[in-house]
């Protein structure tokens, strides 16, 4: 149990916290939700004791241990995977090495043998004999080997590294364990043993994640950080989205009704209150009206961008035809951008391919192959997924489809009614520009109107002076947001997104699923959000290690049931950061 008794935090004149009481309890998962910029993070750093509050204080039972996740990857880099574990209990940690120093004495004598075995006392009582068998056991759930737990942390990579970390927050049992962005740079695999982990964790557990399938998973309560407040809520995120969406309509609601009331309260007041036979009836009116009062709907500091992508045009039946593509690993095949030639008024299937050949002759296949050999066809309805043991396959597809990279050899073929947008895993050198944010979307718009192009920013959330901030200052979320109006602007009724959620916040990850959901054309994505595939992929292409595919014709949920087992002999990673 950990109990929070009027806290406050001002940074400067603002209030980030005020008078703040909530109680978070045993068998419970708290999922910590807020807008960005509310203090999801630096709540966990108040409760961990890394951040001093203004006023109020935490309080948790006596010899309770709170275990903190911390995402500092290179902070353990001169220790080994077992130490850095291990320094999740920092008590167990310090007994073992004053055990190790106290044996590795050359003048071993009295004091040391009674001091050893009050050591040896302490570390069976804190689980001493059994740690590294944990340790060992929460990297393997973790999927990695654990052979590796003598290993350097600075040999790991960050991925691994971060794996790491996770084991040391949940190594130990701790009393309350607190979890910022834990699926970060977690596989499918990882993330689904940390789900059954935490759902079997019998204390107390607060967490931070932009992840909403994780939270439904694993949460029981909801507590949602607004104006400087932090209301708790039963249930899992969905429970509580529905529920807040439900309660502002219900106020709406309400309020309409208290309006035409007094509307009609009005409306009789003034037509009778100079009629002698009426005034009684007309004072009693006023009275009535005097007590009526409005519900007060404070808006929510989350602000939710308006995202909406409209096809200039219908897609025709002839969407997307690619057969034996082949792509390397090399980044000199990027040289030379071509593109499919489009059909020109017959089928797909009646066409040569060899007449949209993009290679004339053979290429250097000495280079690792993301893709070998691969033919697939798109269909007018289909919203594919992508799921790649290498992250590259996948952005090199998406990258030859929109003519900006070569492949080794094959062809592939748009249709003529078909016009795509693309958002690119990179996007840094599209912003390497001081050009403001209106001018920077103008270059991809025919529209000549400001007015247009600022209205356009305002509804995605850069109004007034923010649409004049320069492009190569903006934020991760806030690039994502200029890529994702530069391709509603395109009109095109096919959109590749390759990984479009990471450095969104909660809100605009749900703008993004609502618009792509109802878009009319076809989607070709890559994500780590599990909700947000779910929703909206009818269709799921792998590509394995070695370049090859497979395609199923079913959901995403539907898939790793029947996959289960592929899915946990490989590592399909997904690495993704919030803003």
């Amino acid at each position: 149990m950990i109990q929070v008794t009027d806290l406050s935090l001002r940074i400067g004149k603002r209030a980030l916290f005020e008078d703040v009481n909530i109680k978070f309890t045993e068998g419970n998962c708290y999922g910590l939700i807020g807008a960005n910029g509310a203090g999801k993070s630096t709540f966990l750093k108040i409760l961990s004791g890394e951040i001093e509050s203004t006023t109020g204080q935490i309080s948790m039972n006596r010899g309770e241990r709170l275990s903190f996740l911390r995402q500092d990857h290179f902070q353990y880099d001169k220790n080994t995977v077992v130490d850095t574990i291990l320094l999740g209990n920092p008590r167990l940690y310090e007994v073992v090495k004053e055990k190790e120093k106290i044996y590795a004495k050359t003048d071993f004598n009295d004091a040391d043998g009674i001091r050893a075995a009050e050591l040896e006392a302490e570390y069976a009582e804190l689980g001493g004999w059994e740690s590294e068998t944990s340790a060992a056991e929460l990297i393997a759930g973790l999927g990695l080997d654990p052979e590796r737990l003598y290993e350097p942390m600075a040999s790991l990579e960050t991925p691994e590294k971060v794996k790491v970390l996770l084991a040391q927050a949940l190594f130990g049992n701790p009393d309350v364990l607190l979890l910022d962005e834990p699926t970060n740079h977690l596989d499918l695999v990882a993330i689904e043993w940390l789900e059954e982990f935490l759902i079997n964790f019998e204390n107390t557990v607060i967490v931070v994640s932009h992840d909403r399938h994780f939270l439904n998973q694993v949460c029981t309560h909801i507590a949602d950080i607004d104006f400087g407040k932090i209301t708790l809520f039963s249930g899992n995120y969905d429970f509580w989205y529905e529920s807040s969406q439900l309660l502002l309509r219900q106020m709406k609601e309400s309020n309409r009704k208290k309006e035409e009331k007094m509307h009609e309260l009005q409306d009789f007041i003034a037509r009778f209150s100079a009629n002698a036979s009426k005034s009684r009836q007309a004072t009693s009116r006023k009275k009535l009206l005097e007590k009526i009062e409005l519900d007060e709907i404070r808006p929510s500091s989350r602000k939710y961008p308006y995202i909406a992508f409209k096809p200039d045009r219908e897609i025709g039946n002839d969407v997307l035809w690619v057969e034996n593509l082949t792509i390397q690993d090399d980044d000199a095949l990027t040289d030379t951008p071509l593109t499919g030639t489009p059909l020109t008024g017959t089928t797909l299937s009646d066409t040569p391919l060899a007449s949209t050949s993009l290679t004339d002759t053979p290429q250097d296949v000495s280079g690792k192959l993301l893709l070998d050999d691969v033919s697939f066809r798109v269909e007018r309805e289909d919203k594919i997924v992508f799921i790649a043991e290498v992250e590259k396959s996948t952005s090199a597809l998406f990258e030859v489809l929109m003519g900006t990279r070569k492949p080794v050899s094959g062809e592939f073929k748009w249709g003529t009614t078909t016009s795509q947008a693309h958002f690119p895993k990179e996007y840094e050198d599209l912003f390497r520009s001081d050009a403001s944010i209106v001018d920077w979307l103008w270059q991809y718009t025919d529209s000549r109107d400001e007015t247009y192009v600022r209205g356009f920013l305002g509804r995605m959330l850069f109004s007034g002076e923010e649409a004049l901030k320069p492009v190569n200052v903006l934020s991760g979320g806030e690039k994502v947001r200029c890529l994702l109006s530069r391709m509603m602007l395109s009109g095109a009724n096919i959109l590749l997104l390759d990984d479009p959620t990471n450095h969104l916040d909660m809100e605009s990850i749900q703008a993004l699923n609502n618009a792509l959901i109802s878009f009319p054309g076809v989607i070709l994505f890559t994500s780590h959000d599990h909700q947000f595939i779910q929703t909206i992929a009818n269709r799921v292409i792998t590509i394995d290690r070695a370049g090859r595919i497979q395609n199923y014709e079913m959901t995403y949920d539907d898939f790793l049931a029947k996959n289960k087992d592929i899915m946990k002999s490989r590592v399909y990673s997904f690495p993704g950061e919030a803003e």
